[in-house]
């Protein structure tokens, strides 16, 4: 627009006497509007699969050139690619899972594999790939030389029967030294020597945090038993292993003779255990005895009646003891640890009479119940294994190996001439005694891992802990089938190895609880009667008394075992 300037008058003739206003930057006062019809450029706008158009084009529309970014799922020959993902179209390529498997690895590993359209070149860590020649991981291997040279560093794997000391068994943890400490170990000798011994041991804050209880822990493997009690014998002489006879019960009648009930009541507490317990068991038969185990590394033996005092503790084990188990007469008793050692005991001395071992973990240990070959007993490992030892002579006479996880539980069962097996992997397995081939296997898509077991006193069915919050029942007759009319639901187990046990009289089944709960269950109806909160932590150990069918034991981790009538 034109620059304003100040007219002074109005008159033609006179010019103007005002002063100017200088011109400045001209201003648009609004944009450009395009004058193009909008209808005409819609109908522009046609599909690229159309043939005809709706309206008479210009020749400037219709050669105009191509706006906008190249569709990226169009091929070279116009034509349009279907979406086989979701963020578009992928090139197939023909590439072999080995080969993929093998680029995979050697990127995780060194930071480079070949770039899949052209092999010969190499993406990712050019440094390791000049280093390296650009050789994946199953063409880098060390030479023979280097081979040699590892295998020499490496400490023995030692003997699966020391536990510690000289030659103690290292299996798969057997460490590499340095070639720099093998050479100062050669060169300094007696200095190398010196210098570990002024070097003071760095403390451990954990056991620093837990008190010296926790430090009291055989380390070194050798058996020895304590024992507790106010008196070792009585005035006749006899030791703890006699039943009592002056008691207003009778110890020596069958068991399951009498009703059972319910019990209600807290009536004793035991406290000497420093760690979780694992697992405890009554005395056979009679009861007046109950034997505990736990993460401390000890076993512990307690009166029932009159004191009902701690008696004896058994001191072998290097590491939590996962399980232990009665002989029929309750003379000697098995103990299974994570220190991969399963020894047998002397109830009433404490001495150990012979060590056990595969050099793996042992789960579950049970002694044959038949007489004839009660000298007997086998053991679930965590390799998966079955094995059968004789007591007399320390040897494995025999192993079961079929299933595909730890073994959890193992139940004699038809007369003690066949045993169920659980494991790991979700099955169960019935088998002979003595014969390593499976007579059923079951494994369904809805079974999850049975965890503890206990054989209903009728010998016709077995109670299984399900990790799914529930406990199964299946029959031990020919077909070993599930009796899904029998599921007892309403406690939580999940992530906890929770006991199961049955009344004597077999009217009542009993489990422990994850928030600390004992559940009582009727047999017959599936239905739960009562329930009692012993602990704030998981109850993992439930055991019903032998003779007072109202009596049940109950430990977990709370590091206590509660007696309840």
């Amino acid at each position: 627009m034109a620059a304003l300037v100040d007219y002074g008058s109005s008159d033609d003739e006179s010019p103007a006497t005002g002063p100017s206003i200088p011109s400045g930057p001209s201003i648009t006062a609004a944009p450009d509007v395009s004058l193009d019809d909008p209808m005409t450029s819609q109908l522009a706008i046609v599909k690229p699969t159309d043939k005809s158009m709706t309206y008479n084009a210009a020749y400037d529309d219709l050669y105009k050139p191509a706006a906008g970014p190249a569709n990226p799922f169009t091929s070279n020959d116009g034509t349009l690619k279907r979406k086989n993902l979701l963020t578009g179209y992928a090139e197939e390529t023909l590439i072999s899972d080995a080969t993929f498997l093998a680029q995979h690895r050697t990127f995780a590993s060194l930071g480079y594999a070949a770039d899949p359209s052209n092999p010969t070149n190499m993406v990712g860590d050019q440094t390791n790939v000049a280093l390296y020649g650009g050789r994946n991981t199953v063409e880098y291997r060390p030479s023979k030389e280097e081979s040699r040279d590892i295998k020499r560093r490496r400490q023995k794997k030692g003997d699966s029967t020391i536990v510690d000391g000289p030659g103690q068994y290292l299996g798969p943890w057997a460490s590499y030294k340095n070639e720099s400490e093998s050479s100062e170990d050669e060169d300094a000798g007696e200095a190398v020597e010196y210098e570990e011994e002024a070097t003071a041991p760095v403390s451990n804050p954990i056991i620093d945090k837990a008190g010296a209880e926790y430090l009291n822990v055989n380390t070194s493997g050798v058996e020895q038993t304590t024992f507790h009690g106010s008196e070792e014998r009585d005035y006749l002489g006899r030791t703890y292993m006699h039943v009592p006879q002056d008691l207003d019960l009778n110890l020596g009648k069958e068991s399951g003779s009498t009703p059972n009930f319910i019990p209600k009541k807290l009536i004793h507490t035991w406290k000497s255990h420093t760690k979780p317990i694992n697992a405890i068991r009554f005395f056979p038969n009679s009861g007046h005895l109950l034997l505990s185990s736990s993460a401390d590394a000890k076993i512990k033996l307690w009166d029932v009646y009159h004191n009902r005092e701690l008696l004896r503790t058994f001191d072998g084990h290097t590491k939590s003891v996962n399980d232990i188990t009665f002989t029929n007469s309750g003379d000697k008793f098995l103990s299974a640890s994570y220190d991969r050692q399963m020894k047998l005991w002397d109830t009433e001395t404490g001495q150990c009479i012979n060590r056990f071992s595969t050099g793996k973990i042992p789960h579950v240990i049970r002694f044959n119940p038949d007489e004839s070959k009660h000298h007997e007993f086998i053991a679930g490992m965590s390799d998966k294994k079955i094995v059968q030892f004789d007591t007399r002579t320390a040897a494995v006479v025999q192993e079961y190996d079929h299933h595909l996880g730890p073994v959890n539980t193992l139940t004699f069962v038809d007369e003690n001439r066949r045993f169920i097996s659980t494991s790991d992997d979700k099955s169960l397995r019935a088998w002979e005694y003595g014969i390593p081939v499976p007579i059923k296997f079951i494994a369904e898509p809805y079974m999850y891992s049975m965890v503890r077991s206990a054989l209903h006193p009728n010998g016709k069915y077995v109670a299984l802990q399900s990790a799914d919050n529930q406990v199964v029942v299946y029959a031990t007759t020919e077909r070993f089938r599930q009796n899904r009319k029998k599921s007892f639901r309403g406690h939580n187990n999940a992530g906890y190895a929770i006991d199961v046990d049955i009344s004597p009289d077999g009217q009542f089944l009993m489990t422990g609880d994850s928030l600390g709960w004992v559940c009582f269950f009727d047999w017959k109806t599936c239905k739960m009667y009562h329930k009692i909160k012993a602990s704030d932590q998981a109850i993992t150990c439930a055991a019903w008394h032998p003779q007072e069918g109202s009596r049940v034991a109950v430990a977990g981790l709370d590091h206590t075992i509660k007696y309840y009538d």
